[in-house]
């Protein structure tokens, strides 16, 4: 029965489609839009938009750099800002309460990312889009809206009186934002070094444990496959459950420090060696397929580059000085969930496949195949990007 070739050929198309479907996620970039608030009413609205974000495959599209953007005529520049202007209506939807939505006249220039000055040859340029305008009589609350139909992720970020609401929000194609509260011009805003419900605590913890389960599943694949490449040595739970344990040390040993600003290793070198780590997993799958010391050791090394990695993810995202550990351990725990998520498919992709002899020739075998082409294919990818 479990030998039977339509079994064994329905398990491979589940396994194709499954590959297919995660080789189509791709990072989702966000585009941060940032309201401030004044007691006497005065507001400002910006956002933020890399030319990468209207790119047919955002993750993939290279940066703008400062030493292109340098070399483009005027005309071309204009065009940039134009193309901005008409992202962010298709993107961003803002509504004042009870008002109904309003449509922000922004004026559009060009910097770097985060707000920062155009310093360095390699500064990746992005157009920022500034609305100056005051919060009409009897306005409630003030939110946002991601629209659906588009590749790209909206954050949330507000400023009341110039302390930075401790709320942030990630938000996806077709997701609404919370409405900060402007009864009266503007919400509470806690004293400095004090905590609130939402300050530094459980809406912080959930907003970053989501952040750190999307960026591995489903848009991680390249984290994915070094987690299936751990599944695939054995699917005894001792090995499973002890690889695991390594890579999880080391990567959040990594993330804490790099996320602290300890360490810190160029995208350029850690992104190769990620890539080279996943191929070398599936090697030794290949070639040497037992369960040693020496394989728990090559799992916590590579575990300690894949925190760097993890790193780049939470860099993304602003954390709230006051809450600095929920962000953390609120991204820690996403990843783990995501990670755990991707082993419980693979067991229960791989369960009818009892037969250990079978199992490694028609599962370990291509499977592992397949993940050390894809790692010596992104090394290439990423060492002469």
């Amino acid at each position: 029965m479990v030998g039977h070739p339509r079994l064994i050929r329905s398990l491979f198309v589940g396994f194709a489609c499954l590959f297919a479907a995660l080789a189509a996620a791709h990072s989702i970039p966000e585009i941060p839009v940032h309201g401030r608030f004044q007691a006497d009413g005065a507001a400002e609205i910006s956002i933020e938009i890399n030319p990468r974000s209207w790119a047919p495959s955002p993750a993939e599209a290279p940066s703008l750099e400062q030493r292109a953007w340098a070399r483009m005529t005027p005309e071309q520049r204009a065009e940039l800002l134009r193309q901005a202007r008409e992202h962010a209506a298709k993107v961003v939807e803002f509504t004042f309460e009870p008002l109904g939505r309003v449509q922000p006249d922004f004026e559009f220039s060009f910097g770097a990312e985060d707000g920062k000055p155009l310093y360095k040859p390699d500064d990746a340029v992005v157009m920022v889009g500034r609305w100056k305008t005051r919060v009409p009589a009897g306005i409630t609350g003030w939110r946002i809206r991601s629209l659906p139909g588009h590749k790209v992720s909206v954050l949330f970020l507000n400023t009341l009186d110039g302390v930075p609401h401790p709320r942030i929000e990630t938000l996806f194609p077709g997701e609404a934002s919370f409405t900060l509260e402007l009864a009266g011009r503007a919400a509470p805003v806690p004293a400095a070094g004090t905590r609130t419900e939402d300050s530094a605590g459980w809406a912080v913890f959930v907003n970053f444990l989501r952040s750190g389960f999307v960026h591995v599943l489903p848009h991680g694949l390249d984290h994915i496959l070094f987690v299936l490449g751990l599944f695939l040595l054995s699917r005894s739970w001792r090995p499973v459950i002890t690889q695991v344990t390594a890579f999880t040390l080391a990567h959040s040993l990594t993330l804490a420090l790099a996320a602290a600003g300890w360490v810190h290793a160029p995208e350029a070198v850690v992104e190769p060696i990620i890539a080279l780590s996943i191929a070398c997993l599936a090697l030794e799958n290949l070639f040497r397929p037992r369960y040693t010391r020496w394989r728990l050791l090559v799992v916590f090394i590579f575990g300690a580059v894949h925190g760097l990695g993890f790193a780049g993810g939470l860099a993304d995202k602003p954390i709230p000085a006051d809450a600095f550990l929920a962000a953390l351990t609120g991204f820690n725990v996403g990843v783990e969930g995501a990670q755990l998520a991707v082993i419980a498919l693979a067991f229960a992709a791989t369960l009818w496949v009892r037969d250990e002899e079978r199992y490694r020739r028609w599962v370990v075998v291509p499977a592992s195949v397949g993940i050390a082409l894809a790692g010596l294919w992104w090394a290439a990818e990423r060492i002469w990007a």
